[in-house]
């Protein structure tokens, strides 16, 4: 159920029933039902061999993952643009055939609905893909604005969007007509495909640029191949052919990727990889209780103030002239027995003083590496951090460990470390 108030979407989602993806019989020949849980609605594969080992694959050969939970949308018709200008924060206006691009969509309240990127396919075609969690409801807020159920601008509540394209879920269609998402990322990904394609396909995706993508055949299916990932590969690629076709190329790409080192991933390392390359994850580094912005996740590119308008616009101006806390990367000591770092662990300054929290973190090798949300003027690279640890059980809540921590608390440091670049590719 969709509502708003004072610009603001709140969404309540159904508790259906646990979906299984479009490779799950493909995972269940590769591990056992135990490393399969519940990711936004969908049973998906945690781990195969490990997450340091699928991690280590990643950076050092190439892994494949399973996208296909994703929702992959099509806005299509006369005025689709000038649709999907209005309701991102990007310019979509700039954007050529062939080209993607990454964008928020904000309600009229300024508050992130989602992180996605844009295809453009054709004049009057784009394709969109969305966060399986959040699928539902940017399907339930789309369908909301192009049926003026929702305010799409607090300051002009009467204004409406310019167009009302067709929008269409790409991952029900069958018949070759839909697209689903598996990614193929790290430096061998370029050779694999080109084991599975044809000489001609293999060098107009080797000559593809960031961001860029092109329609080829692969093992015989028709796929768009997009130079993107989320994973800070400098190689690598989403991949979406039709649903039904998505099988028999996941296990093609396996079985002609083993001599290049290339491996299954799971969840685990998705996530450890996106970490630290300090990418964002919806609900820790976007939006989530810290309701942080795309300007404060480092993301202020993305958010074109210079555009006549976009939903949440205004919002956005107040955040960018005046927000104090922004999100870093940092590292910190993470060799055996030293205890990992957690979600809502508070961050200190120099002095002991509380001025931020843990969002995410992973090991990565022999450190840690943390997002984490912190004042904005103890964001600059090599600025001395600590982590205190919070209670993780009641005998630690009985000799005395906090809880939990308020900003400017004053806490004694169990672990330092130090801010390092905001992201990193590898």
């Amino acid at each position: 159920m969709l509502k708003q108030t004072d610009g603001k979407i709140e969404f309540s989602r159904q508790k259906d029933k646990v979906k299984t993806s479009a490779l799950y019989s493909q995972h269940l020949k590769l591990t056992s039902k135990s490393r399969m849980a519940n990711f936004a609605g969908f049973l998906m594969p945690l781990w195969y061999s490990s997450i340091a080992e699928e991690h280590k694959a990643v950076r050092g050969t190439a892994g494949l993952f399973d996208c296909t939970h994703m929702g992959v949308l099509q806005i299509s018709g006369e005025g689709s643009e000038e649709f999907l200008d209005t309701i991102a924060t990007n310019n979509v206006g700039k954007l050529q055939v062939n080209q993607a691009q990454y964008s928020y969509i904000l309600d009229a309240a300024g508050c992130v609905l989602d992180d996605i990127i844009i295809y453009k396919l054709e004049e009057d075609d784009f394709m969109v893909v969305v966060n399986a969690a959040n699928e539902p409801k940017i399907k339930a807020y789309l369908n909301a604005v192009l049926q003026d159920e929702v305010i799409i601008d607090t300051g002009q509540p009467d204004r409406k969007v310019p167009a009302k394209p067709e929008v269409k879920d790409l991952r029900t269609q069958q018949e070759n007509q839909g697209r689903v998402n598996i990614a193929l990322q790290g430096p061998s990904s370029i050779d694999v495909l080109g084991c599975i394609t044809d000489e001609s396909s293999k060098e107009k995706i080797s000559q593809l640029g960031s961001f860029r993508f092109t329609k080829a055949e692969l093992a015989g299916v028709d796929c768009v191949v997009s130079r993107t990932g989320y994973t800070g590969a400098k190689v690598g690629f989403e991949i979406f052919p039709p649903p039904e076709s998505v099988g028999s190329l996941w296990e093609k790409i396996l079985e002609k990727g083993k001599s290049e080192g290339v491996v299954p991933c799971g969840l685990g390392a998705r996530d450890s990889l996106r970490i630290e390359a300090g990418l964002p994850l919806y609900g820790h580094e976007l939006d989530g209780e810290f309701n942080i912005s795309p300007i404060e996740a480092g993301y202020g590119w993305a958010v074109k103030l210079d555009k006549d308008f976009f939903a949440g616009k205004s919002a956005m101006e107040k955040i960018k002239a005046g927000h104090t806390m922004k999100v870093v990367r940092a590292q910190f000591p993470g060799k055996k027995g030293i205890r990992p770092v957690r979600h809502k662990d508070p961050v200190l300054d120099s002095g002991g003083n509380c001025i931020g929290w843990v969002l995410s973190s992973a090991k990565a090798g022999g450190e840690q590496i943390a997002l984490v949300f912190v004042d904005k003027e103890k964001t600059d690279k090599g600025e001395k951090l600590g982590v205190y640890y919070l209670a993780r059980n009641k005998m630690q809540l009985k000799k005395g460990r906090q809880e939990k921590a308020e900003k400017g608390q004053k806490l004694e440091a169990d672990l330092e470390g130090k801010v390092v670049g905001r992201f990193a590719r590898f």
